[in-house]
């Protein structure tokens, strides 16, 4: 199916990588799909797409967004495909585009501030209320601590944020994030100390128990 401006990029099951040089491949992929080869841009889809949606999910909260604001990042990266020069790991150059998606979805969010954070916290307490009917006490306290651990990281400065999110979750090396956040790397460990600070604090409960 022709990829345009518009056009959705299906989601399909990642396939398994050639882990003889996964960046190599990127980059080949990328440079063809720069001269229009739509396959081979549809392959960089299933490699990377898992990666992308997880990322996102886990930067704005919640998987509601999440497919549609990775289907802005494979459409941007096919609008620059021909512009591309492999200057920097193929995986860094689409998680910049990822990183400058998301931050601008977070600034609208604070813009319009649909819902205060008074409704969130009765929604969320709501949630557990329901949930105490329905579920023994371990896996309600499995959840309380699955909802406590999302919202300490969306709380979390939107650069510390996706600096966790990339090395917790994607194992991205400290160099990989500098380059994707434009920061050097003792300023990554910086913010990923600031950051698992941050956490321990507002997770403290959880660790005394």
């Amino acid at each position: 199916m022709p990829v345009g401006a518009h056009a959705a990029i299906p989601m399909t099951e990642p396939r398994p990588d050639d882990q003889s040089d996964p960046n190599a491949i990127d980059v080949a992929l990328m440079l063809r799909a720069g001269k229009g080869e739509e396959e081979a841009f549809q392959e960089l889809v299933e490699r990377h797409q898992q990666a992308v949606v997880g990322t996102v999910a886990k930067m704005l909260g919640g998987t509601n967004e999440a497919e549609d604001i990775a289907q802005q990042v494979f459409i941007r990266l096919w609008k620059s495909a021909s512009r591309y020069t492999p200057s920097a790991k193929f995986t860094t150059y689409l998680f910049t585009i990822a990183r400058n998606l998301v931050f601008n979805e977070t600034r609208k969010r604070q813009r319009r501030k649909t819902h205060s954070l008074d409704e969130q916290e009765d929604d969320w307490h709501q949630q557990l209320a329901d949930s105490d009917e329905i579920q023994p006490d371990v896996q309600l306290l499995q959840g309380e601590l699955r909802r406590a651990v999302d919202k300490a990281i969306a709380d979390l400065p939107e650069k510390q944020r996706l600096a966790v999110v990339l090395r917790r979750y994607e194992e991205m090396p400290y160099e990989e994030i500098a380059d994707v956040l434009e920061l050097s790397v003792s300023a990554v460990k910086s913010q990923l100390f600031r950051a698992r600070t941050s956490l321990r604090e507002s997770l403290q409960r959880f660790l005394d128990d």
